[in-house]
């Protein structure tokens, strides 16, 4: 069971508290294979961004992940991906998710369409149970323990990298990450 300690949270299973689940990531959860191994910790939902939950919680900024909509469109069908970075780097869009996609221009995608259409909290968003590909940092998967979006901004999810590099549709993109100057 996933009980994981990390900087001042601790986590309890995540299929014991589906209060603390958007739907979807429940839904998703319930047929994942390694459920076992993602805990969930209750926060407060004033800190659900993750710069603010670092500060908030004591913890360690090479565990946190971001995980953001973009978007691009060919021959007018729009392509969609989550992109999953640590917190000290920041997503490629105009250059390796551009390519990934196959997209003239790729954008973040507005805060009500990503909300909207993941059918999640702006501040929770995860990859777990989300319909389209989900592009990591290939420093995403070898973290020991990250800290992502649960689908609400009242709680996280903590679970193993390697775990986020084995959703159904994850791919490792190199060079998806830019490091953060400063």
């Amino acid at each position: 069971m996933a009980n994981y300690l990390l900087g001042a949270l601790e986590t309890v299973p995540a299929l014991s508290r589906l209060d603390l689940l958007a739907p979807s990531t429940a839904d998703f959860l319930r047929g994942f294979a390694a459920a076992d191994r993602v805990g969930v910790v209750e926060i407060d939902p004033e800190f659900s961004d993750t710069a603010a939950t670092r500060d908030a919680y004591a913890l360690a900024p090479e565990a946190l992940v971001n995980c953001v909509i973009v978007a691009g469109k060919r021959e007018g069908i729009e392509r969609i991906a989550a992109c999953l970075v640590p917190f000290t780097k920041r997503v490629d869009v105009n250059n390796a998710v551009k390519r990934r996609l196959d997209v003239r221009k790729a954008s973040f995608l507005p805060q009500d369409r990503a909300t909207g259409l993941s059918a999640m909290e702006f501040g929770g968003i995860t990859p777990l149970g989300l319909p389209w590909p989900v592009l990591l940092d290939e420093a995403v998967a070898e973290l020991p323990l990250a800290l992502i979006g649960s689908g609400i901004r009242k709680s996280k999810l903590i679970l193993p990298g390697d775990l986020l590099a084995r959703l159904p549709q994850a791919e490792l993109l190199a060079g998806l990450g830019v490091r953060i100057s400063g």
